[in-house]
């Protein structure tokens, strides 16, 4: 199992660059005009005022209370840190909150309380009330914890939910449901053991015998041990209310017989004894973090029985919160709910245990590469799964409804369903199935420009994230130096660097160089120093003699030029079928433009081949391509000579009986724009296009570069595509961001 590294200078750079923090605020409305200010504000702010005075219920209609939630904090208990305090406090919360917008489109605000005292906390948060649809109180320390969320539930009328309980209840919930059905056991029968009787450990016991787990069956135990009735010790009402009559009195002796474990305590609470000693088919949720009470490999080695989840993202089955928070929320506010009950949340749980039963899609089999199908090492969906969303809301929608809290039921439920297709953001998953595949690829990942510090930095993420061993081609002193200053200087004993003066390969590299140029002027001294000299041919002799799996450069240098080079080596010109493919992500949009990179002026057949060249980066992305032939004019009209070949590209695609959507020639609001499409109702897309070819190289460029800086868009690319080798091609001074994705689409073989 590959776990990441991330060094404190990463996680600090990460927070600071290119500005502090992991969030901003942006304007849902126009504000350029004089009328739009006047709308926004004074005068025009004041009849929602009126209409909200006269109806609070309004403030749904007319502002984003409905869809914002507040992610609160005192820092009490913050991860596994501890009482660090309201301010320390703030980079989880604000992570929280951009969980809340990655997996369910909703707004979230983080706030810091500076106070330790329950009651001032209760009255400030009380106090927010008409701000927010939702509070979702975060590392709030027990007890307290569950005095200021009773207390909240008690006097506010929006949902207040502290996922540190409930989030991890729900999952792991999930996953029982699952796991006894694979066993065959029934819930109201087990025998179950918690060790761990803080926040979480509470709320899963609780959530757990609300499903159906009868009281004297369940055994809770804490730090002294097992919490037996009329124990004196270290006790308060929250775990009073789980005593039981039993003559355990240690986590081994409860264990004896157990069907279920839960774990929410610490690494190694669990020995392989324990283990043994459980009852057939036994279920073990050691969900300590960061380590679990005991690992799935040394559970498995004395029970080859049992199922195993942890809280960890390199063990199957993880209990994850993110499952649950985003989409229970999402449910809750559609519906305008007065509170989360526990019958959503258990219907959040029945939900996420049914869409683990199902039929795992492709695209989500791709992106960890290995085939999911339910059984004991997949019993709870992946983060990642494109169907949460418009599964797991519509559960919790309804359970809100059936039981009353809902102010506005939601009439038209399959039309909720399909509004909640229409949240998904393409752009997230697709970075993050790129990022799942290159961890499994654990590709040799040849980094050619070890001169450049922005290069290396992203050799020493591209390995410390686990994406597999990083080759530096550069000097050994200069690559140290270039460390050391960027405050890496431990990474030079982790990276692979490859001197190419000193390689003890480069008399095999130069005979295969000149065996491929003698009859092109080169003679055998040129070729000694293109290989020994030029970074980027001796990077591609290293990918050409399988010294490393794929290749990534192009950074300090124009991309003609590297074209130039490693066409010495490989075949990657417009002649040889190479493509350049360059994917935009943008407001929840991903949008592929061809070509990029290799084709000046292409002619009709040469666009029919950049658009099957793109089609196929399109669906090695998890996209289903839809191409559009694009051009200042739509469907022959204006009539120009320019635009001809664009106008009769789709005609070679006809001829080749290709099995995608593609149309053309058309202009670009007419290709993403389904309103102006409609005036072309013979057009051959059924939605807007996803893959956008270019008349020319220099418009396909422009329009990316365009993008970028313009409207901020993410840009990947140009994704060389074609070519008879794992070899990306960034542009001129990209990020360390931007190489790592290249480097991790080099890894995946995508293109």
């Amino acid at each position: 199992m590959t776990k990441n590294k991330i060094t404190d200078e990463e996680a600090l750079l990460y927070h600071h660059e290119p500005q502090p923090g992991k969030f901003e605020v942006v304007a849902t409305k126009p504000m350029t005009t004089q009328r739009d200010l006047s709308l926004a504000y004074s005068p025009g702010v004041a009849v929602p005022v009126e209409a909200i005075a006269e109806n609070p219920a309004c403030a749904y209609d007319y502002t984003a209370k409905g869809n914002t939630v507040a992610v609160i904090s005192n820092g009490s208990a913050i991860l596994g840190l501890g009482n660090l305090g309201a301010l320390a406090s703030k980079p989880v919360m604000e992570g929280k909150a951009v969980l809340f917008k990655r997996f369910a489109d909703v707004n979230s605000i983080d706030i810091e309380i500076d106070t330790q005292d329950a009651q001032e906390f209760i009255n400030a948060v009380k106090l927010m009330g008409p701000a927010f649809g939702g509070i979702n109180l975060e590392d709030i320390k027990a007890p307290e914890c569950f005095i200021i969320e009773q207390a909240l539930k008690e006097v506010m009328d929006i949902p207040v939910f502290h996922d540190d309980q409930h989030g991890t209840a729900v999952i792991c919930a999930a996953g029982l449901i699952n796991a006894l059905q694979l066993t065959g056991k029934k819930i109201e029968d087990c025998k179950i053991v918690l060790n761990g009787a803080g926040a979480a450990g509470i709320a899963c016991i609780e959530l757990i015998k609300a499903m159906g787990a009868k009281h004297e069956n369940c055994i809770v135990c804490d730090t002294k041990g097992v919490i037996y009735r009329d124990r004196k010790t270290g006790m308060n009402q929250w775990k009073s209310a789980h005593a039981v009559d039993t003559d355990a009195r240690t986590l081994d002796d409860a264990m004896r017989g157990a069907d279920v474990f839960l774990g929410v305590s610490a690494k190694g609470a669990v020995t392989p004894e324990m283990i043994a000693s459980m009852a057939d088919d036994p279920v073990i949720f050691a969900m300590a973090n960061p380590d679990p009470e005991i690992t799935p490999e040394e559970a498995h080695e004395v029970r080859g029985d049992a199922i195993v989840a942890t809280g960890r993202s390199d063990y199957p089955n993880q209990v994850n919160n993110v499952l649950g928070f985003p989409y229970l929320f999402r449910g809750a506010l559609d519906v305008q709910a007065r509170a989360i009950n526990d019958e959503m949340k258990i219907a959040c749980a029945q939900a996420l245990a049914e869409l683990a039963r199902e039929d795992v899609p492709d695209e989500v089999a791709m992106a960890y590469s290995r085939k999911l199908s339910f059984g004991r090492d997949y019993i709870i969906p992946t983060p990642f799964d494109p169907r949460l969303i418009y599964t797991i809301p519509p559960a919790v929608a309804r359970a809100g409804m059936e039981t009353g809290v809902a102010r506005r039921p939601i009439v038209d439920m399959d039309g909720y369903e399909q509004r909640l297709r229409e949240r998904m953001d393409p752009t997230a998953s697709i970075l993050s199935s790129i990022s799942t595949r290159a961890k499994a690829a654990q590709a040799r990942m040849i980094f050619a420009e070890g001169n450049d510090v922005g290069v290396l930095r992203a050799a020493v993420a591209y390995q410390r994230q686990g994406f597999g061993k990083a080759l530096v081609v550069g000097r050994g002193d200069e690559v140290k130096n270039q460390l050391t200053a960027a405050g890496l200087q431990d990474a030079v004993r982790e990276l692979t660097v490859i001197d190419p003066a000193h390689s003890r390969h480069l008399e095999a590299y130069t005979a295969f160089l000149y065996k491929r140029l003698q009859r092109e002027g080169f003679d055998r001294q040129d070729i000694i120093r293109m290989a020994s000299g030029d970074r980027h041919v001796f990077a591609a002799l290293m990918l050409a003699h399988g010294h490393g799996d794929g290749l990534v450069t192009g950074v300090t240098r124009k991309s003609g030029h590297v074209m130039h080079q490693i066409n010495r080596v490989f075949p990657a010109s417009a002649e040889d079928g190479a493509v350049g493919v360059t994917a935009i992500l943008h407001k929840g949009r991903v949008v592929l433009i061809a070509d990029t990179l290799v084709h000046e002026w292409p002619e009709e057949e040469e666009l029919a081949d950049i658009a099957i060249a793109a089609a196929r980066v399109a669906r090695s992305l998890g996209i289903e391509p839809r191409v559009a032939f694009c051009s200042f004019s739509t469907f022959g009209y204006p009539r120009s000579e320019r635009a001809m070949k664009m106008h009769t590209a789709p005609n070679a695609l006809d001829r080749r009986g290709v099995d995608f959507e593609y149309d053309g020639e058309m202009t670009i609001d007419v290709a993403l724009n389904m309103t102006q499409m409609a005036a072309y109702p013979f057009c051959r897309l059924t939605k807007p296009a996803n893959v956008l070819v270019m008349p020319a190289r220099h418009s396909a460029s422009i329009s990316t570069k365009l993008m970028q800086e313009m409207a901020g868009a993410t840009v990947i690319g140009p994704i060389l595509a074609g070519v008879d080798a794992q070899i990306q091609i960034c542009h001129t001074g990209a990020t360390v961001n931007e190489i790592l994705h290249m480097a991790a689409i080099a890894a995946c073989k995508i293109g």
